[in-house]
């Protein structure tokens, strides 16, 4: 028998998780635009910081992180005298304190200028011969900077359980290769502005003859990005792995020794490298062998500084965000300093400040609540799967069987990242961002050859972020991201499941989305699909691709259904998944909850999901995230997936032919 919750008990949840009706659009219905309706008084009122490129729910608990984060690193820095005893994060905290000091140093950071950089720029000016350009590639990959190409570690597609090496496509300045061939005049305009900051740059470093070094510089970049894959076909992971033994690797490129690369990098040959672009890295030998050494002091010298600039005296600092911050994105002014140095202690040293974060901020009670809900989104995909009509019997085997070997990492890893070997100081921030860079590469090439790790976790535990891993085909919630509105541990059922609990199902059906689905329960790269089911995905597939291109997002310009179709299908089975797993929680508690703030259950449910996605963001940012990120802006995240479901239809009586609601020939379901 189903019973209600005591007043006591209502009261206390519309406390933690009351709809703020002033954040609604009361002139939009819900039947016609349900993220306008939710977000629209909230979106008037919430204007983009002059500092920011957007402003949305995901950066108030990003926010609220950094005051956090701020607090911790002060006191790291300048509380007086020596550490506790018996502290259990001191070294961690000396890190981080002294990072962080180094990074408020200004006076310091001014007089160094360049200082930092001196023996890298030495070493570019002696470049002469092909060798020596091989040679500088192979030093400025020890610290981070990718030029020419990406060389690194990775667990190995085809054989989950190795880690073998990868070599792909980088080495260019814009943010993607089709920034170089856009003929539009506003793309036009924009290269002839990053050609004019390679230069400023250049000038800065004491190049004389710093124009015509840009001009070369944009030669090899755009003869690279001629050479490129563009974003919709690295999305395919099959025609992105091609494993090369050291003869096969060595005879793609002729002009560049691997064996001298590999002593460079005091690197044991690997017995294989996953070469996911050789066409890229033909491309790149040529240009060994074609560009005069000039040319690639000029771009080695710009790849070096452009990786560093924020990082130095404002001089550099200020002409970087000139270009990527004013010029590229639209975003009038720069974050206060602290918040940038914060950002550089992050991502030098994620898991000590994350280690410090989860001690202070992070309770058992909210890991154990975000676990048993990733257990009931869990159970709803799996009867989910036991039940699709257009899915095969062997299929749904393999598809059962990868969905329960799937990990979950909730909070934090139970083994931390020791940073000792990095050499932290107080001397420079600059240098100790090179060091940080060159304590992760040396960490990162030292797993080539070995088993992997699966419990090793990749994620700072205080990123605001959640991701799903192809390889290790798990599931990763951070400390960070477990906060208001997103999640509370206290609030009601609906107000979780809607937020972080779509966000829960949508990382789990990336396991299960286009690029997913071709990865084995181990990670491996393996299709488990019969032709008939695999036929059938495809067929939903291009029909969520159709729905996506339609939509029309900045200045005429329209979402990339192909490029955004994983976040798509995600985004789509995810809010699917959540509800299913409310209803489930309810019944098994034998709840019925009656209303509140006027809402029921479901609508308060769809109202959480539509406030995740809430954000205002800038028309240069929004065009450069049209080019770049496989996710659909936030309006068509909350639009897009909702008027393909029943579920959203009935609760907010969504009448056929309302915008809201698909036509039933158009409407997609996968998961």
């Amino acid at each position: 028998m189903k019973r209600l919750l005591p007043l006591a008990v209502l009261a206390a949840l519309a406390a933690q998780g009351a709809i703020n009706r002033a954040d609604f659009d009361r002139a939009m219905k819900p039947l016609v635009d349900f993220y306008q309706y939710v977000n629209g008084g909230w979106l008037r009122t919430h204007p983009i910081p002059p500092e920011y490129t957007s402003w949305g729910t995901w950066d108030d608990i990003e926010a609220n992180r950094q005051q956090a984060l701020h607090a911790l690193v002060e006191r790291a820095a300048y509380r007086p005298g020596p550490l506790a005893p018996g502290d259990p994060l001191a070294a961690e905290e000396k890190r981080v304190g002294d990072f962080y000091a180094s990074g408020m140093d200004v006076a310091a950071i001014q007089a160094a200028g360049l200082t930092p950089l001196r023996p890298e720029l030495d070493a570019i000016a002696g470049v002469r011969t092909v060798d020596d350009v091989c040679r500088e590639i192979a030093r400025q990959h020890l610290i981070g900077v990718s030029a020419g190409f990406s060389f690194g570690s990775e667990q190995d597609p085809a054989h989950s359980t190795r880690v073998i090496a990868g070599a792909v496509q980088a080495g260019l300045g814009l943010p993607d290769r089709d920034y170089y061939f856009r003929p539009d005049p506003a793309s036009a305009a924009l290269r002839r502005q990053y050609q004019a900051h390679v230069e400023a740059m250049l000038r800065l470093a004491g190049q004389t003859d710093a124009r015509a070094q840009a001009a070369a510089v944009m030669r090899l970049e755009t003869a690279l990005a001629r050479a490129s894959k563009t974003m919709v076909a690295l999305r395919d992971p099959v025609a992105n792995y091609h494993p090369l033994r050291p003869g096969e690797l060595q005879a793609l490129t002729p002009h560049f020794s691997w064996s001298a690369y590999f002593r460079r990098l005091r690197l044991a040959p690997p017995a294989v490298v996953d070469v996911g672009q050789p066409e890229f890295l033909a491309a790149f030998d040529d240009l060994l062998a074609s560009a005069p050494a000039a040319e690639w002091r000029a771009y080695l010298r710009w790849q070096l500084l452009d990786a560093f600039a924020p990082d130095l005296s404002d001089p550099f600092a200020n002409e970087d965000f000139a270009f990527f911050g004013r010029a590229l994105t639209g975003t009038p002014r720069q974050r206060e300093r602290w918040k940038r140095v914060l950002d550089a202690v992050d991502g030098a040293l994620p898991q000590d400040i994350g280690h410090l974060y989860v001690y202070t901020n992070f309770s058992q009670g909210a890991r154990a609540r975000a676990q048993a809900m990733i257990g009931q989104i869990r159970a709803a995909l799996r009867r989910r799967l036991a039940v699709l009509p257009w899915m095969d019997a062997p299929t749904r085997a393999h598809a059962i069987a990868k969905l329960d070997a799937m990990q979950v990492k909730i909070g934090y890893p139970d083994k931390w990242i020791d940073y000792a070997p990095a050499g932290i100081a107080r001397d420079s921030f600059a240098l100790n961002v090179l060091r940080a860079q060159r304590f992760a590469v040396r960490r990162d090439l030292d797993k080539i050859g070995r088993p992997l790790d699966r419990a090793e976790w990749d994620a700072d535990p205080s990123d605001v972020n959640a991701f799903y891993e192809t390889n290790l085909n798990d599931i990763v919630f951070p400390a960070g991201v477990l906060q208001p509105p997103l999640f509370e541990a206290r609030a009601d059922d609906a107000l979780n499941y809607g937020g972080i609990g779509a966000v829960m199902g949508h990382e789990m059906t990336h396991g299960f989305d286009d690029e997913g689905r071709q990865y084995d329960g181990q990670g491996n790269l393996d299709d488990w699909w019969t032709a008939w089911s695999a036929r059938q995905f495809a067929d939903r597939s291009r029909r969520i691709v159709r729905q996506f291109d339609r939509y029309i997002a900045v200045d005429g310009l329209h979402v990339n259904g192909a490029l955004t179709e994983g976040e798509n299908i995600a985004d789509l089975g995810g809010v699917k998944l959540a509800l299913a797993a409310l209803h489930a929680e309810l019944a098994q508690r034998g709840l019925r909850p009656p209303p509140v703030d006027g809402f029921t259950t479901d609508q308060r449910f769809f109202i959480a999901f539509a406030r995740v996605w809430r954000e205002n963001t800038r028309p240069e940012e929004l065009r450069l995230l049209l080019a770049t990120d496989p996710h659909s802006p936030s309006r068509f995240r909350v639009d897009g997936p909702l008027s393909n479901l029943p579920e959203f239809y009935r609760a907010f009586a969504v009448p056929a032919g309302a915008p809201m609601r698909q036509a039933p020939q158009d409407r997609v379901e996968i998961w």
